[in-house]
Order: C-alpha cells, then sequence, then structure tokens
C-alpha cells in the first residue's frame, strides 16, 4: 500500500491504526514484563497490556465512523482489561471516546484536542496518581502533540515528531521512581505506551494491512527478552498480596464512595469505565472480604485474582523442576499449599447473579453461612474454563521442565476436560511436558493425591516416577462423606424429592463415597450422624489389618464440633493426627450441606 499524507482519520484509519500498535505491544509483551518493577514486580504488565488489547482485536470490528470505532474499542478494551496498565490504557480509550464528537472523520486539530482532554480520565481513575508511570508518559505527549498541532501537515508527521518526546519521557521515568532507578530501568507500563505507538509509526510509514491483519504469533515472532544485568533489588514479597479486579454493574454507588472503599482494603486502586459499568482493580490481602462488601452495591461480573507472592515465589524461590496443577474442590491447609508451591485453579461458584471465585473471592465458610439464605437461588459451581487453564500451563512453562495437574472427578465438572485440552496447546507450544489426572476423586482425597505427589517430588522422583505411581495412589485413595441431612442434596438436584422425603421420614442419614470410577456412590445409612462415624471407622479398622494408612484428613461443612470428634475417633485407631480438620470445599459441601462431616485417606 502506497504511502500516502494523511489528513483526517476515518473508522478505519484508527482501527487499523490501533491494530497496528496492538501487534506491536503482542510481539513485544515478554521484555516488558521483564522490566516490570513497579507497583510491584509480577512481570505481567506486557501480558496485562496484551490481554487487553486482545479484547478489542476479537471484539471489534472496522466501521466507517470514527465516532463508532472509538466508542467500541472503548468498550471492547474496558470489558478485557487487566492489570494495572490495562485498566489505565482502557480508560484512557474510554476517555478519548468520551472527548470525541459524533463524527465520520476526525481532523488533526480535533484529534490532538481528544487526547490531551483524554489525560484527565486517567488522573480520575487513579486513587493515588503516581508520576514516572504509564500516566506521565501519556499526559506529557498529548499535550505535546496538542501545543504542538498548529505545525503539523499530517498524522505521520505529527507520530514521528512526538516519537522523540516519548522516548525523552520514557527514559525519565528511571530517575523520578526509587524502584525504576534501583533496578535501572524505564517503567514497563510506559514502556508498553511507547511500543504501542512505534507500532502505528512502523504502519504509517510502510502500511500494508497483509502483514497487519496476520495476528497469529508464533513463538519466534514474540520479541525474547534481554537479559537484565543489574543485581534484582525488588525481588521481596509485595505488602499486599492479591492482584484484583471485577467489573461493577448497575453500580448503586458513585465512583467517589467505590474508591474510598476500595482503599479501605488496598492500595493500586484503578476505576475505569461510566457508573453503570465501572471496572476497578487494586492490590488486597483479603479479596474474599471485598467480594463480600462489594455484593449488596451493584452485580458483580469478571472477577480475577492474581496471587502476587506466588508469582514472586515462582520467579525468584522456585522450589523444584516438576510444577503441581490442582483445583479448588482439592481440600488441603493453605499452609501446605504454600509450601509444596502448589497452583490452584479456582472454580466458579454461582451466587444468584454473581459468580465468584472459589476459596478466592468467596470463603467455605460464607459459602455455608449464605446456604439458608438462598432458598429461590442455590449456589451452583461451574468447571475451570480452558482460557484460564492455558494461562496457567503458559505462566509455568516458562519457568518449570514439567507439570502434572490432579482435577475433580470428570463425572462432577468439565475442569479435567478444560485442563487437559489446555494442557495439550500448551506443550505443543512450550515444548514442555504436561500430564493432566482424572482423580476420579473429590475434596480432601485430591487434596491427598497432592501432598503425596508433593512429598514425592521433594524426595527427588522423576517425571517417569511420578506419571506410573499416580494411578496407584488414585485407586487406594478414598473419601467417606457423612450427610447430615438430605435438603442440601435435594435443593442442589443431588436427589429425588421422594428419596428425600422417604429418608427425611426415616430419619435416614447417608454415608456417601466415591466408587473407583469418579462417580458418588451410597457406601451406607444409619439413623445418625454418630452411627455414621463408627460404622466408617468400622471399614477403616478392617482395611488397616491388611494395609497401612499413609495419611488422612477430617472435612467438614460448619461443624467443626462433629470433625473434632471424628479426629479424636481416627486419632486413637491410627495413633496419629490427621494432617489437618479443614472446611470441606463447597463445590461438595452444597450438595453434602452444612453438618457435613468426612473422613479422606490414602492406603499405601
Amino acid at each position: 500500500m502506497k504511502r500516502v499524507a494523511v489528513v483526517a482519520l476515518d473508522g478505519r484509519d484508527f482501527y487499523y491504526a490501533f491494530l497496528a500498535g496492538a501487534k506491536n505491544v503482542i510481539k513485544d509483551q515478554l521484555s516488558i514484563n521483564l522490566i516490570n518493577v513497579f507497583p510491584v514486580k509480577d512481570h505481567d504488565t506486557g501480558t496485562n497490556l496484551a490481554s487487553t488489547i486482545q479484547s478489542v482485536i476479537e471484539q471489534v470490528k472496522p466501521s466507517k465512523s470514527y465516532k463508532t470505532i472509538t466508542a467500541h474499542i472503548a468498550k471492547a478494551a474496558l470489558l478485557g482489561a487487566r492489570g494495572n496498565s490495562g485498566v489505565i490504557f482502557s480508560q484512557f480509550l474510554y476517555g478519548i471516546d468520551q472527548e470525541t464528537k459524533n463524527h465520520d472523520k476526525i481532523t488533526l486539530l480535533d484529534f490532538t484536542k481528544s487526547m490531551k482532554d483524554a489525560v484527565q480520565y486517567i488522573y480520575e481513575a487513579v486513587a493515588t496518581p503516581v508520576e514516572g508511570t504509564m500516566l506521565t508518559v501519556i499526559r506529557e505527549w498529548a499535550h505535546y502533540i496538542y501545543h504542538k498541532r498548529d505545525y503539523y501537515k499530517d498524522f505521520r508527521e505529527m507520530l514521528i515528531d512526538s516519537y522523540e518526546i516519548l522516548k525523552v519521557s520514557l527514559e525519565e521515568t528511571k530517575s523520578k521512581l526509587k524502584a525504576l532507578e534501583a533496578s535501572n530501568v524505564v517503567d514497563a507500563g510506559a514502556k508498553g505506551f511507547v511500543v504501542f505507538i512505534e507500532g502505528i509509526i512502523h504502519f504509517l510509514s510502510s502500511p500494508s494491512l497483509k502483514h497487519l491483519l496476520s495476528l497469529t504469533f508464533t513463538k519466534s515472532e514474540i520479541a525474547e527478552p534481554e537479559l537484565l544485568t543489574h543485581e534484582d533489588a525488588t525481588s521481596s514479597a509485595p505488602y499486599f498480596r492479591y492482584c484484583t479486579e471485577a467489573i461493577l454493574k448497575n453500580a448503586r454507588i458513585n465512583r467517589q464512595a467505590l474508591q474510598a472503599l476500595l482503599q479501605n482494603h488496598g492500595d493500586s486502586v484503578v476505576i475505569a469505565g461510566a457508573d453503570e459499568h465501572l471496572r476497578f482493580h487494586l492490590h488486597t490481602n483479603q479479596p474474599a472480604i471485598l467480594f463480600h462488601h462489594l455484593k449488596d452495591v451493584g452485580n458483580i461480573r469478571q472477577q480475577k485474582v492474581d496471587d502476587m507472592i506466588r508469582q514472586n515465589s515462582l520467579v525468584h524461590d522456585r522450589k523444584w523442576k516438576i510444577a503441581i496443577v490442582t483445583d479448588s474442590s482439592c481440600d488441603l491447609p493453605e499452609g501446605l499449599l504454600e509450601k509444596y508451591q502448589i497452583n490452584v485453579l479456582p472454580l466458579g461458584m454461582n451466587f444468584k447473579d454473581t459468580e465468584y471465585l472459589d476459596k478466592v473471592t468467596i470463603t467455605p465458610s460464607q459459602v455455608y453461612s449464605l446456604l439458608d439464605h438462598q432458598a429461590s437461588d442455590y449456589p451452583k459451581t461451574s468447571q475451570v474454563n480452558e482460557q484460564a487453564c492455558r494461562k496457567l500451563y503458559s505462566e509455568l512453562a516458562l519457568h518449570y521442565d514439567q507439570i502434572i495437574a490432579l482435577h475433580l472427578s470428570s463425572l462432577f465438572s468439565g475442569t479435567y476436560l478444560s485442563s487437559k485440552r489446555a494442557a495439550e496447546k500448551v506443550s505443543a507450544e512450550s515444548g514442555k511436558e504436561i500430564y493432566v489426572f482424572d482423580t476420579k476423586n473429590i475434596s480432601g482425597s485430591i487434596g491427598l493425591l497432592v501432598l503425596r505427589l508433593a512429598c514425592a517430588i521433594e524426595d527427588g522422583h522423576s517425571f517417569k516416577e511420578l506419571l506410573s505411581l499416580l494411578p496407584t495412589w488414585i485407586d487406594r485413595t478414598k473419601i467417606f462423606v457423612s450427610v447430615k441431612t438430605l435438603k442440601y442434596m435435594l435443593r442442589s438436584g443431588r436427589v429425588s424429592w421422594s428419596k428425600a422425603f422417604l429418608a427425611t421420614l426415616l430419619n435416614i442419614k447417608p454415608i456417601v463415597s466415591m466408587d473407583g470410577h469418579g462417580k458418588s456412590m451410597l457406601f451406607g445409612t444409619t439413623f445418625s450422624q454418630h452411627g455414621n462415624m463408627k460404622k466408617v471407622i468400622r471399614h477403616i479398622e478392617k482395611l488397616t489389618k491388611q494395609q497401612k494408612i499413609w495419611n488422612y484428613i477430617i472435612l467438614h461443612a460448619h461443624n467443626e464440633e462433629g470433625a473434632n470428634h471424628y479426629a479424636h475417633r481416627m486419632k486413637d485407631l491410627l495413633k496419629k493426627d490427621p494432617i489437618s480438620i479443614v472446611d470441606i470445599s463447597p463445590a461438595i459441601g452444597i450438595s453434602a450441606g452444612l453438618g457435613s462431616t468426612a473422613v479422606a485417606l490414602l492406603v499405601d
């Protein structure tokens, strides 16, 4: 395509210019990740910007109208925004749209004014604006092109001229923030914006739609980051652990009140969009408490939480060469998940019109507290989607040699299949071995399998040895769930009304187990939970006469007294304490119901 002077932009011009910038960011995302040290060193700024931009690529199609395309780009970016930098960039695009008149074309003069006026939106979005970041570089660039607007003949000339101020502004971020100066790097978000503008300049200088529309990137096309030679001065863990985001629809709270609420729970607060559709970002230590407060002020959508301490340890404190992945139906105490660096994919937990992240944005205790208050809208679980699995596997593949995943029975959830499909794709792309197991189990049984695997990795077993051992361990893992009342199984659809009525009438208390094929089965019945416990312990006592119990765990759904009694009886039998006593996974607990207790064990 021959280059011509561009004195006005229509919707298609702006769309393809945006696409050119997007392609450049996606290609350079790893290099941007590498220099990410502020506000925390979580190595994901490039990925977050690329993800935000990818949302636009996937959702927006060219349009002749400039105003139409800015509106569509702003909306898509807001919906797909990720991370501090992604939310700020989406808010800049929102500001551009808000400051654009309803015209099919825009002149250079009007364009520069809309850029300048859009800056106020990003400063208003950030609760505590910090100079020396993406904010500064966007502001200095936008003000520069506005003040020189009368000197430019066309858009290409404007961008080439302003590129010099961009480079200077970017380099100066080093001296404006101590974290950047200590690491001798520029701000990663600001670098991402400069890379975006560079992509547009390259396209305008030698436009080729054929090349531009080829947006499938091979590994070789993504810029390999250069290794830093400076001493890593910022590898310490962040103060706030969780990078947390969501969209608040139909907010019954204004932006200022929302900002104050978020600031009470953490820092790095950014709010983008309009009151009817607000995307927020913050760093916090207790996302579940935050979302509990938010549930009454709007409809919460697209919850996303990244564990920055886990990300930090992945880069700076990886213990072994084999990574372990599971899902949130796995019941183990947090301390063991931390010790063995277990990566947990949260299942969805749906209450009314809000989908929470199991054990992340809603805790088991919160779920059980709400059960009796949701008569008409009983909670449901949803599987981990393939995209979430693929994101995690891609991150782990950068740092581990092999990956093993252990998931909830495929007859209970589609998570295993999502994980398997994602693993196959990431393995093909990265060349890393990834093996996904259907444990045919639930809850504490998965927890024991994960712990057994972690201990074996710690003991030095090879990947090949682990793959041969796991099927045997899976076959030798058992769980017995004592159900206090069938009303929760009835409400969740696990049993029919007639069966529940008859069992209630006869005061029957079922014991539920797994059949070895991943399907739940009735192990037995008595007329009390105490009777259930005696029946299970007699069965385990018979097992111990023939086999050794490797370990066990006690679980409960808001029934600590019953769980402690169970643990006491098991200790008398096995002469050792359980691994722990924990709240049973809500993925199981919402069916088993309040008051349920369980024991899971792994036979040697």
